[in-house]
């Protein structure tokens, strides 16, 4: 599992997990077989047309175009999906953390040519396994990659805090103890980059986030120190749960 540090216009450092290439090849391949599909249904309709000439002209100027630009076209409407990514929930992003223009998308459009026809997928698969950012040719002259939207869990919360024994320790959020794991590891994730990068971005995530869960456990009053009240939750759930 490999991961990126994107830093945002507002100055915030999010942490997304990069797509693997299996997954990355599979979303082709959905693609393709997509593509295929209506590919076939519109020579078929044209098929059907009255005149050889007729038929001949839709299939230039409706199959040809569509097979062209379905990825071009398909990541600039999808906001750097196409359908085959949305199935896997990836897409691609920029690596300045800005908005992926319609000219990023040509440069990676255009690369493809290479990337994956001209080799065969080779190259691609070299690249995306062995750059730093898992960047096809594409990628790399437009500065983009692809990311996955829904994060692998490979590691428990209680490897993450790396607790062995917290002794005598009394909890003090008994209700913490019905919030999900998804929801401590998105706490404990919280905590380390505001560890990382104390700057006002973070303060105002920690923040948000300590209203939340304090709302959540339906307190009076939300805690001072929103740090302090998190990590307090994270103790407290360990030993409720564990």
């Amino acid at each position: 599992m490999r991961t990126i540090e994107i830093r945002t216009t507002q100055n915030a450092t999010i942490s997304y997990e990069l797509a693997g290439l299996s997954l990355r090849v599979f979303a082709f391949f959905l693609d393709a077989l997509i593509l295929g599909s209506i590919a076939w249904l519109l020579y078929a309709i044209s098929l059907f047309l009255p005149g050889m000439y007729t038929g001949k002209l839709m299939q230039f100027i409706l199959i040809s175009p569509f097979v062209a630009f379905y990825t071009l076209v398909s990541e600039i409407v999808l906001d750097g999906q196409t359908i085959g990514k949305k199935a896997l929930k990836i897409r691609v992003v920029k690596l300045n953390g800005k908005r992926v223009q319609p000219f990023d998308f040509v440069l990676r459009w255009a690369f493809r040519m290479v990337d994956i026809w001209m080799s065969l997928g080779a190259l691609t698969a070299i690249l995306i396994s062995s750059t730093d950012n898992g960047q096809r040719l594409g990628g790399i002259v437009s500065n983009t990659t692809v990311i996955r939207l829904v994060p692998e869990m490979r590691v428990s919360l209680e490897d993450l805090l790396k607790i062995n024994r917290l002794g005598d320790y009394e909890p003090t959020y008994l209700g913490i103890k019905n919030f999900k794991e998804q929801d401590m590891l998105l706490i404990k994730h919280t905590l380390d980059r505001f560890k990382k990068f104390n700057n006002e971005a973070h303060r105002e995530a920690v923040k948000d986030l300590a209203t939340i869960v304090a709302q959540r456990l339906e307190m009076e009053t939300i805690p001072e120190d929103s740090v302090a009240f998190l990590r307090a939750t994270v103790k407290d759930y360990i030993v409720l749960t564990r």
